[in-house]
């Protein structure tokens, strides 16, 4: 295939960002990655909504629904998610906070902390879940969590486990660069390969195809959550 400008820079970004060249965002408000753009402003809600249903009974709704659901779900989120110093802070009640735009194949960078004994996650397309949680707390050995964050945890026919373990300490930040084409999902945690073009299966309707787009979600299980430095770059044809 001719590459053209645009898929050389691509292949540049992500053969630096798989070799742990690009260095993980370090501060709030960092500089965005070339080519990336920002999902987060640094300063307040725009951009996000709350969460409504999931992708399968949100098919089902009609339009007006779907509108009073929205604006419930919004008035929830800003309850429950501030930004404060230029991040993201959930409190631990209500529920995920959401992409206002759907997304297909793309690349994204996000920076994520937890506190003593959190348990979260990043939907993609709406899909659970690639997992977040402390990975020294021994009431979620049974689950897993000491094998490491960063693993399509609710996978049944694929790898659900991450190839290495690379949190930071609970209480510090970590990285994710996650990069989705299809149905498949390649993630860098802290600059180690930990899912390696690994299909993410659809965990709403197991007989299905994963969707082809979906909104991004920062999930929860009841714990106070952190999230800055979110950038985002959608993949053409070329790109991938």
């Amino acid at each position: 295939m001719k590459r053209t400008p645009q898929f050389a820079l691509s292949s540049l970004i992500l053969l630096a960002t798989l070799a742990g060249v690009l260095p993980s965002q370090s501060t709030a408000n960092a500089e965005t990655p070339p080519g990336f753009t920002p999902l987060f402003n640094g300063k307040d809600l725009t951009g996000w909504k709350g969460l409504v249903g999931n992708p399968k009974t949100r098919a089902k709704m009609s339009p007006e629904e779907l509108k009073a659901a929205q604006e419930k779900a919004d008035e929830v989120m800003r309850e429950h998610w501030t930004v404060k110093d230029g991040v993201l802070v959930f409190d631990g009640k209500g529920k995920s906070l959401c992409t206002a735009k759907d997304y297909g194949d793309f690349e994204m960078y996000v920076d994520w902390k937890i506190l003593k004994g959190g348990d979260s996650g990043i939907y993609l397309r709406g899909t659970p879940q690639v997992q977040i949680w402390d990975t020294e707390y021994e009431p979620y050995f049974r689950h897993g969590a000491e094998k490491g964050s960063g693993s399509l945890w609710n996978n049944k026919k694929n790898p659900r486990f991450p190839l290495v373990k690379a949190d930071n300490p609970v209480g510090e930040w970590n990285t994710f660069f996650i990069r989705m084409v299809g149905d498949k999902v390649t993630i860098k945690l802290n600059g180690k390969l930990v899912v390696d073009n690994t299909v993410l299966e659809n965990y709403w309707e197991r007989d299905k195809p994963l969707y082809s787009t979906g909104q991004i979600e920062l999930q929860n299980h009841g714990n106070t959550l952190y999230f800055r430095n979110l950038y985002i770059r959608e993949l053409s044809d070329e790109d991938t």
